[in-house]
């Protein structure tokens, strides 16, 4: 159960790391890439913030993921800029690719359908005998 002030620590990055994210997306001239922070969990000593994006298009994450990880630091430095009047110490920042869209995504194909596991039984998993 997070604290209050883990919440509230976790809503100051939230907001600052959407906006550092798309304006270096802009200026490194990807444009037509949405990039979100759909959750940003701060452990209870304050040190490692854990940061979920969302980007869309998908086909485009993995690349993107890979070079907002190296750039890591610079992003860090530039959060700490930003909130020096809120926080002492910038956690550190892990960065990992949130994928329940996907997900969600495949349940309501299910739901539809469209991937019926009764009509066709490829879909389930063999089950093993013991």
């Amino acid at each position: 159960m997070e604290t209050q002030r883990q919440k509230k620590i976790g809503g100051v990055i939230q907001k600052d790391i959407v906006d550092i994210l798309q304006r270096a997306a802009i200026q490194g001239g990807m444009t037509g890439i949405l990039i979100s922070v759909s959750k940003v969990n701060v452990t209870t000593d304050l040190s490692i913030a854990k940061v979920y994006l969302s980007i869309f298009p998908n086909k485009k994450a993995k690349e993107l993921m890979e070079g907002i990880r190296s750039n890591q630091p610079l992003i860090k430095h530039e959060l700490a800029q930003r909130t020096k009047h809120q926080l002492r110490r910038v956690p550190e920042l892990l960065f990992y690719l949130d994928d329940s869209l996907d997900y969600i995504e495949n349940i309501e194909k299910s739901l539809k359908g469209e991937e019926n596991p009764i009509e066709n039984r490829d879909l389930l998993p063999k089950r093993k005998k013991s």
